[in-house]
């Protein structure tokens, strides 16, 4: 019973976590028109294109950061690369 209930449980804190791409995208329009822009103009569709280059940065960031860190070629021999 209560390795259900804990099973049950991790399986509803882990699913909490994930957004669709709709929901991302709406969240997204969300902001920009929180910033006073109107769906339809160049500003509305630079906000986007902003917040989505600004994803994209931080998604480069991590993986620069695990493949490139500060042990990049340690531990496996000189010049070794992990991918």
């Amino acid at each position: 019973m209560k390795i259900g209930l804990i099973a049950a449980l991790g399986l509803a804190l882990f699913g909490s976590g994930c957004v669709t791409i709709a929901e991302r995208r709406a969240l997204d329009e969300e902001r920009c028109r929180s910033y006073g822009f109107r769906p339809g103009t160049d500003g509305y569709a630079n906000c986007l294109l902003h917040i989505e280059l600004d994803r994209s940065a931080s998604r480069r960031v991590w993986v620069e950061r695990d493949y490139y860190g500060p042990y990049y070629g340690y531990g496996f021999g000189y010049g070794f690369r992990r991918w």
